[in-house]
């Protein structure tokens, strides 16, 4: 499937430049524009959160996949943020490595828009995949009678499914637009990655139909999954204040305390990015509201949901002990 809108993008770079609609080919990355000690320390840093994001995440995947006592409806959600999460950092961080080390870089236009493709794919992902982790609390906490029959294995499985399939077409559609914008010979992308926003910054024309596409697909993407979560947690919090024990109350709460903070962390920094005016901030807040969702995030995400989670910790001390 990637590969498949892979060669379609490269075939449509291919009729735009036939056409004449940009002459630009790359795009410079100038990423942080710091001393080189500073870069040195970034790229360290990143190296050391690179590697345990992949080693946390793994980690997960593979104890959701060889433990019968992680083979629940959570637990897979779970595994699956971690295949994201794999997916998010690893697009982002390897070529950051090289602007690093340069103090800047060059990526190709086909390069650009693949990054952004996959990229954005996968925080698609995560926003429809938080929105079902909370919908599967709501179930647990709100209406446990029907859990095992509503949230069965092959509803779970052809919900990720069609997640990722609706995913694709969507990325397909705003990223088919980003082919339409024509540059003027200005490449230069004051940014460690290739985002909407940055791209958009430095286009001369075209920019109107990309703003017609992303208000088309935002509210599916990103509203309607915030309202069902808040509508989710509105229930939940309910069904909590109306048990009569405290003791029930703190353990029914727990099961979706690590759930609700890696939902706040996520859709803070979303929003930090894309919805306050880019006149408020400064590009170099900018920069590291993005280093947060694009690199941390998902570090913290595995660490979040083992250090916090019972039944994975026991299942490490099982295979260690």
């Amino acid at each position: 499937m990637i590969i498949i809108i892979i060669l379609y993008l490269v075939s449509a770079q291919f009729s735009i430049q036939e056409n004449n609609y940009t002459a630009v080919t790359e795009f410079c990355l100038l990423g942080f524009q710091v001393s080189q000690h500073l870069r040195i320390f970034l790229f360290c840093l990143l190296l050391v959160v690179y590697c345990g994001t992949i080693c946390g995440n793994l980690l997960i995947i593979i104890l959701v996949s060889t433990s019968k006592n992680l083979h629940t409806p959570m637990y897979f959600f779970i595994s699956q943020l971690s295949i994201s999460d794999i997916l998010v950092i690893t697009t982002i961080v390897p070529n950051m490595f090289y602007i690093l080390l340069n103090n800047g870089g060059t990526i190709s236009f086909i390069g650009c828009i693949t990054q952004f493709f996959l990229f954005s794919a996968a925080e698609a992902f995560d926003c429809f995949l938080l929105t079902v982790m909370s919908y599967d609390r709501y179930v647990a906490i709100c209406n446990p009678l029907s859990y095992s029959s509503i949230m069965t294995n092959e509803y779970c499985v052809k919900l990720v499914i069609s997640y990722w399939l609706a995913v694709f077409f969507i990325e397909v559609i705003e990223t088919s637009s980003l082919l339409m914008i024509r540059f003027c010979g200005k490449n230069t992308i004051d940014h460690f990655f290739c985002d909407l926003v940055p791209l958009l910054e430095i286009a001369c024309s075209g920019t109107y139909l990309v703003g017609i596409v992303v208000s088309m697909v935002g509210p599916p993407i990103l509203v309607i999954p915030i309202i069902i979560i808040i509508v989710s947690y509105v229930n939940i919090i309910s069904t909590i204040l109306r048990m009569s024990s405290n003791i029930s109350r703190k353990k029914v709460f727990s099961t979706c305390s690590s759930h609700l903070i890696v939902v706040s962390i996520f859709y803070w920094t979303m929003f930090c990015v894309y919805l306050v005016p880019a006149k408020g901030q400064s590009l170099t807040i900018s920069k590291v509201l993005s280093l947060l969702y694009t690199v941390f995030t998902p570090f913290i995400n595995p660490i979040i949901y083992s250090l916090r989670n019972k039944d994975i910790m026991k299942v490490i001390q099982e295979r260690i002990f």
